[in-house]
């Protein structure tokens, strides 16, 4: 797998939709995430720039990583 340089992160209340892509923008992964699968995913991951869109039910979870 190439390496993910940039990911797009969809945040909802139950469901996360991850897209990334690569340096060259080929589409690396593209999958949905629950909440107990987003942790694990991200701890995996090496460091790369994320872009967020969030609705109002997702800043509780934005408050909870910045511990």
């Amino acid at each position: 797998m190439n390496k993910i340089s940039v990911i797009g992160l969809d945040l909802a209340k139950n469901v996360f939709q991850v897209h990334g892509i690569d340096e060259d923008g080929e589409i690396v992964v593209r999958k949905q995430l629950t909440r107990s699968q987003m942790q694990r995913f991200f701890v995996r991951l090496k460091p790369c720039l994320i872009g967020m869109e969030a609705c109002g039910g997702a800043a509780p979870i934005l408050i909870g990583r910045q511990e």
